[in-house]
């Protein structure tokens, strides 16, 4: 291995050392959940990215070609975890009343929230479309 892959490989590993380190310290002392989220998420995306690009590169360099495994879990990587703080934000809305009223609107009956439920009348109306409900 070159001096200069050798020196591209360990600047990855530390800047993927400091990402996993803010992330970490991030989630152990940030106040609340949306604020705590946004931690982990980073370090994975960066911390855990610029680990796995240093581990190609070494093999790379080192002469073994590249490793289609780890730019799948690179690519795995980078595909999921957005999804899964996207899911967790969401989840948080759902289950927190104060966080729902403390929301912009959203300019459509539905709120941030999607799982609401419509006024009874409206699924009388949605499940029987050629008839009208009365309240009993």
């Amino acid at each position: 291995m070159t001096v200069i892959g050798e020196l591209i490989v360990s600047a990855l590993i530390l800047i993927g050392t400091f990402f996993l380190l803010v992330g970490s310290i991030g989630l152990a002392k940030l106040p609340d959940i949306m604020r705590r989220l946004h931690g982990p998420t980073k370090a994975t995306t960066l911390g855990i990215g610029a680990m796995l690009v240093a581990s190609i590169l070494y093999v790379a360099f080192s002469g073994g070609g590249v490793s289609l495994h780890e730019i799948l879990i690179t690519l795995f990587l980078f595909l999921t975890a957005p999804v899964s703080a996207y899911m967790i934000a969401k989840a948080h809305i759902l289950r927190s009343k104060p966080t729902q009223e403390s929301l912009p609107a959203t300019g459509r009956r539905a709120g941030w929230a999607t799982l609401h439920r419509a006024a009874p009348s409206d699924q009388a109306a949605r499940s029987n479309p050629g008839t009208t409900s009365t309240p009993m």
